[in-house]
């Protein structure tokens, strides 16, 4: 049969090795998916980590489609509003990590990252610093891929190969509070913001050293920096409450977040914003804020993600992830006897598998032929950097579940170190 040609160029991805190996994945049911030839297969990583009420929702199709027929959107510019965006606004406010906070929407987290960090040099330009535009980040970290969020990126590869783009950015350790407190002491005068995401996500899933955040916390007072929590990854109950700013006692100026706002069902994002940073922005002489998106706000997004919410709290689900996460750091616990495994780590519903260090370095090709392996046996997981798996399952997964995970990881990677040694 004549291969088609290929015409989709996908994110992230070698494109020389995609013809004749897309996976097509064409419905999805609680926490698994069926294919084009009706394989069935387990998704342990909740797509790109956002699909949190897990699939099949027909009412979220539904209030989509309503919606459409009503006002599928119009521009938020100036004083344009629709009633869902004002609707989401007011709830998110109410469950956001800081009182009487203000909503920006965007569509999705990259764009959510980029515009907490133009609020937060435009802040200090109206406070009159406008010196103080250095963005302090974090190793491993993952901030999205538009202008801003490349420049932050902690994962080196993601950072390179583009050129200069955003100037004025710092990195530091993820796990050394020490270290954030000398570049703030050295330069504290001019820094904006520190961003980090509560619990480094795409970086490997580091949760933070005990004590880590309230040295953060600190540090960032002293000096006077804002703090932007980028929950893209952790918000909407992946930790078990809302925002892992709670868990964490994270007291952010700003809060970026995504991916489980809609569980996927629609591209939104929010940037959740404290008075002390809003205030300013706001006042009779700051004028307008020349940034948003065509899709800021837009009704049936906005639509589908009050739903979402509706259904987090009707279901319980954020207690349910609570239940849940010993359940799934047993499961992973299990794995660490494996000699391909080197440990597992776990939090919430957010956990990784990371991969014996001398076995990578043998063959720097080892997680994706355990990607693959896994994909052989029904379960979809992703490799993090080269040294680990993903694991961020929808919440709807069942303890069985996780416990079929954990054995069809087990075996896999006795498979691929068996390969491995008779090669």
């Amino acid at each position: 049969m004549t291969q088609r040609p290929q015409r989709l160029w996908h994110p992230f991805a070698d494109m020389a090795r995609v013809p004749g190996t897309e996976l097509v994945l064409v419905r999805g049911e609680g926490a698994w998916l069926e294919d084009d030839r009706g394989r069935r297969f387990l998704d342990a990583t909740a797509s790109l980590w956002y699909c949190n009420v897990g699939y099949g929702r027909a009412e979220l199709a539904d209030v989509a489609a309503a919606q459409m027929r009503e006002l599928a959107a119009y521009s938020t510019f100036g004083a344009y509003a629709n009633r869902p965006a004002l609707e989401l606004a007011d709830r998110l406010a109410g469950i956001a990590p800081m009182p009487d906070a203000t909503v920006f929407l965007t569509t999705g987290g990259s764009d959510a990252v980029d515009t907490a960090a133009k609020i937060a040099r435009r802040y200090w330009r109206l406070r009159g610093e406008p010196q103080r535009t250095l963005l302090v980040a974090r190793s491993e970290a993952y901030h999205g891929m538009n202008a801003y969020g490349t420049s932050l990126a902690g994962i080196r590869p993601n950072a390179e190969g583009w050129g200069p783009l955003v100037a004025d950015v710092l990195h530091v350790p993820h796990d050394d509070a020490a270290e954030l407190e000398r570049v703030l002491a050295e330069h504290g005068e001019r820094v904006a913001a520190f961003i980090g995401e509560p619990v480094i996500g795409a970086g490997g899933v580091f949760p933070p050293p005990v004590g880590y955040w309230e040295r953060v916390q600190r540090a960032c007072a002293a000096h006077g920096a804002l703090v932007i929590a980028d929950e893209v990854v952790t918000g909407y109950g992946r930790l078990g409450p809302w925002f892992a700013c709670e868990r964490f006692g994270i007291e952010a100026d700003l809060v970026t977040t995504a991916k489980g706002l809609t569980s996927g069902y629609f591209p939104v994002g929010a940037i959740l914003c404290a008075p002390r940073v809003r205030d300013v922005l706001w006042a009779d002489a700051a004028g307008p804020f020349r940034h948003g998106y065509t899709y800021s706000g837009h009704a049936a997004g906005c639509a589908v993600a009050l739903r979402n919410l509706d259904i987090i709290e009707r279901e319980g689900l954020r207690d349910r992830v609570r239940a849940l996460e010993p359940v799934l750091a047993r499961a992973l616990a299990t794995l660490e006897r494996l000699p391909l495994v080197d440990e597992t780590r776990s939090v919430g519903l957010l956990g990784a598998v990371q991969l014996n260090a001398e076995a990578r370095a043998e063959d720097p090709g080892l997680a994706d032929r355990v990607v693959s392996a896994l994909q052989d046996d029904g379960v979809l997981v992703r490799a993090l950097v080269g040294h680990s798996l993903q694991i961020s399952p929808p919440f709807v997964i069942r303890e069985q579940e996780l416990d079929l995970l954990a054995e069809r990881i087990g075996s896999a990677l006795e498979r691929v170190g068996t390969v491995g040694v008779a090669a």
